[in-house]
C-alpha cells in the first residue's frame, strides 16, 4: 500500500509520547489492570500500529489518550500523555473537548453504531466544522460534501442527505474518516475501522487513510488484531499482551525478527494464500499460560497436501438455483423489479469435501447457503441431498433432514441464548431431533461434546456470557454436532474473531472433519482462509457464481477480473523475505 519504504521513528520530537500509563477498572470483586505500565511514541507522519488480542488493553489506550475513559469505575493510576509537550491528563474535560475531534480525532471500529441514525450525514460532519471551526451552516455544509468527495464517496451532493441506514458499510466507514479528517487533526486514532469491512473495501479504506495521511501529515495510531494490515500499513509495530507492551520496533524488524514468543504466534497464526502448515500454528504453540516460551515440534510445521477428493461420491448438489427478493412500489404495491440475491447458481459438493465459497457482502454467498438449507425460500431451481430433492420435503421429513444438515452462524455473541445454560442449548436439538435416551444420556452426550471442542465439561452450567468469542464459537460447533450431522454450513464462522482464535477454530474444523467425515460449505470474504481450508473455491459476484475450481488453481490461475481483484486487496501480511524463510521452512 505504501509507495516509500517504512522505516523507523523520525529524530524529531515524537508528536504524542505515552510515558508508564497505568489504567485500571473497579469491578465489585477485584480491581482489573487494562493497561500497564505501557509507554511508546507516535512521531507525526508516521502510523504506529497498536496490536494484540481482545482483551489485551488496545482500545483501553485509545480512550485513555482522548480522555473517554468513564470515570468510574476506571481511572488513570499513573503516567503522561505528552501531545506536543503537554500532558493531556492535566487537561480539564473542556479543554479536553476543544482536542478531541479538531487536533486529535478518533475513527472507531463500528461505524453502524457510530453515526446517529436519526440525523443526515452532512448534519453529522457540519456539526464537528461548526463546533470547532465556527463556520455557519451554509459553510460548513459546503465543506462537508468537499469531504465526502475527498473520501470516495460517489454523487457527494446527494449522498450528503442520506441517512446512515442509506448507506453501505463501506460508505458509512468512509463517512466516519470523513468527520475524523474535517478539523485536519494532527493525531489520529483508527480502532479496528476495518474489521467488519470486505476485503476489497478494507484495501479502498486502508489507501485512503494512508493518501489523507500524506496530504494532511498526520501522526497514526492503528489498532488491530491482524498484523496482516500491519505489514501493510505501519511503519513501527507495538505489540500488546494481557495488558502489557511485550515488544516493539519497525515493522520489518518485527516480522522478521521477533523475539516475544506472543508476536511469533501472531504472525505465524495467519493464513497465508501459499505455503502454509497441514494445521495452522497459534500462540499455544510458542508460548504457554504462564507466557514462558515453547520450543515447537517440528511436526507442527509439515506441510499442508490437500487430497483429491473429485472421486468422492456427490454429496450435494445444486441446480440451476434462483433466490429473488420482489422490490415493490406504487400504491397497490406492485413488483416493480427484484433483487437477484442468488441467481441461476449450479454447482456439487463431495463427501468429505470443504467447498468454500468467497466473494464481497451482498454477492449472495449467504442466501445461497440459506437456500441450500431452506431456512429461505427458493424461486426456482433444485437442492439434491444425497438423492434426496429438499425442496419437495416438508414436515417430518424435512426435520428429519435437518438433522444432517446444520449451520454455523457468523456471530457467536447474538447465536446463543443467554437465558439458557451451555447444556441446555446443546441438548435442546438432541431433545428435538430424539437423539438420547433420555435427559441423563444426552446431558452425557453433551459433555463428551464440550471435550470434542476443547471446552470443559464442568463448564456445561454456564451461560454464554462466562465465555469469550472464540469459546462461543467453540459452543456453536457443538450445538451444530449436537444432532450428528453430516453436512455443515459455516457461515462467516471465524471473521468475527482474533487471528489466533480464528487459527484454533479453523484447525478445529478440519481436526472434526477428518474424525467424523464431515463436508463443509465454508463461506468468507477472506480468501486466504478459504484457500486455507478449502478443496475448491467458488467465487460468487451478483448472485452469479463466476467460476469454480480448486483452491490452488483459483489463487495460481484466476479466469476473472473480480477474483483477481479479490486476491490483489488481500493484505500480503507478511515480508517477501519471511514468506521465502516459511517456504523454506516447509
Amino acid at each position: 500500500m505504501r509507495s516509500t519504504p517504512k522505516t523507523g521513528n523520525a529524530m524529531t520530537d515524537p508528536l504524542l509520547s505515552i510515558r508508564d500509563l497505568t489504567v485500571q477498572f473497579q469491578t465489585q470483586d477485584e480491581t482489573i489492570t487494562a493497561v500497564n505500565h505501557v509507554s511508546f511514541d507516535i512521531p507525526k507522519g508516521k502510523t504506529v500500529g497498536l496490536v494484540g488480542e481482545s482483551g489485551s488493553g488496545k482500545s483501553v489506550t485509545s480512550l485513555a489518550i482522548m480522555g473517554l475513559i468513564p470515570q468510574p469505575p476506571g481511572r488513570i493510576t499513573s503516567g503522561e500523555l505528552l501531545f506536543k509537550g503537554e500532558d493531556l491528563l492535566k487537561k480539564s474535560e473542556s479543554e479536553m473537548r476543544k482536542i478531541r475531534g479538531d487536533r486529535i480525532s478518533m475513527i472507531f471500529q463500528e461505524p453502524m453504531t457510530s453515526l446517529n441514525p436519526v440525523f443526515r450525514i452532512g448534519s453529522q460532519i457540519a456539526e464537528v466544522l461548526m463546533l470547532h471551526r465556527g463556520m455557519r451552516k451554509k459553510e460548513a455544509w459546503e465543506k462537508a460534501e468537499y469531504l465526502l468527495d475527498q473520501v470516495g464517496i460517489p454523487d457527494p451532493k446527494k449522498k450528503i442527505r442520506a441517512y446512515p441506514h442509506e448507506l453501505s458499510g463501506g460508505q458509512k466507514q468512509r463517512v466516519m474518516i470523513a468527520m475524523a479528517i474535517a478539523c485536519e487533526p494532527e493525531l489520529l486514532i483508527c480502532d479496528e475501522p476495518t474489521t467488519a469491512l470486505d476485503v476489497t473495501i478494507q484495501k479502498q479504506v486502508l489507501d485512503l487513510m494512508l493518501d489523507l495521511q500524506d496530504k494532511y501529515h498526520m501522526g497514526m495510531l492503528f489498532i488491530t488484531h491482524d498484523l496482516g494490515v500491519i505489514a501493510d500499513l505501519a511503519d513501527d509495530v507495538v505489540v500488546m499482551y494481557r495488558s502489557n507492551i511485550v515488544e516493539t520496533g519497525p515493522v520489518d524488524t518485527i516480522f522478521t525478527n521477533a523475539k516475544h514468543p506472543y508476536t511469533k504466534g501472531l504472525i505465524a497464526c495467519r493464513p497465508l494464500l501459499e505455503g502454509n502448515p497441514r494445521r495452522l500454528l497459534t500462540v499455544a504453540d510458542y508460548m504457554d499460560e504462564a507466557g514462558n516460551e515453547k520450543i515447537v515440534p517440528a511436526e507442527r510445521f509439515e506441510p499442508m497436501v490437500k487430497e483429491d477428493k473429485s472421486g468422492n461420491p456427490v454429496l450435494l448438489e445444486v441446480k440451476n438455483l434462483k433466490t429473488w427478493f420482489p422490490v415493490k412500489g406504487g400504491f397497490f404495491g406492485t413488483t416493480k423489479d427484484h433483487i437477484k440475491a442468488v441467481d441461476d447458481v449450479s454447482l456439487t459438493v463431495h463427501k468429505g469435501e470443504t467447498l468454500g465459497l468467497v466473494g464481497e457482502s451482498g454477492c449472495g454467498k449467504t442466501t445461497l447457503g440459506r437456500t441450500i438449507l431452506r431456512l429461505q425460500s427458493a424461486t426456482d431451481g433444485e437442492v439434491i441431498y444425497d438423492g434426496t430433492s429438499i425442496m419437495d420435503l416438508s414436515g417430518e421429513a424435512l426435520r428429519a433432514m435437518r438433522s444432517r444438515m446444520q449451520i454455523i452462524f457468523q456471530d457467536p455473541y447474538s447465536s446463543l441464548n443467554p437465558r439458557m445454560t451451555i447444556g441446555d442449548i446443546l441438548t435442546e436439538p438432541m431433545a428435538i431431533h430424539g437423539i438420547g435416551d433420555n435427559k441423563k444420556d444426552r446431558y452425557a452426550r453433551a459433555q463428551e461434546l464440550m471435550r470434542k471442542v476443547d471446552l470443559k465439561p464442568e463448564q456445561l452450567s454456564r451461560h454464554p456470557h462466562e465465555f469469550s468469542g472464540g469459546q462461543r464459537q467453540r459452543i456453536c460447533i457443538a450445538r451444530a454436532l449436537a444432532v450428528e450431522p453430516e453436512f455443515i454450513i459455516c457461515d462467516e464462522s471465524v471473521s468475527a474473531l482474533d487471528v489466533s482464535v480464528q487459527a484454533q477454530v479453523l484447525n478445529l474444523l478440519l481436526d472434526l472433519q477428518e474424525e467424523m467425515g464431515l463436508t463443509y460449505i465454508f463461506i468468507s470474504h477472506d480468501l486466504s482462509v478459504v484457500n486455507f481450508i478449502s478443496d475448491r473455491v467458488g467465487v460468487m459476484y451478483q448472485g452469479r457464481l463466476l467460476e469454480l475450481d480448486t483452491a490452488e488453481e483459483i489463487y495460481k490461475n484466476p479466469k476473472t477480473d473480480y477474483t483477481r481483484n479479490l486476491l490483489a486487496a488481500i493484505p500480503k501480511g507478511i515480508p517477501k523475505s519471511l514468506l521465502q524463510q516459511r517456504r523454506n521452512t516447509l
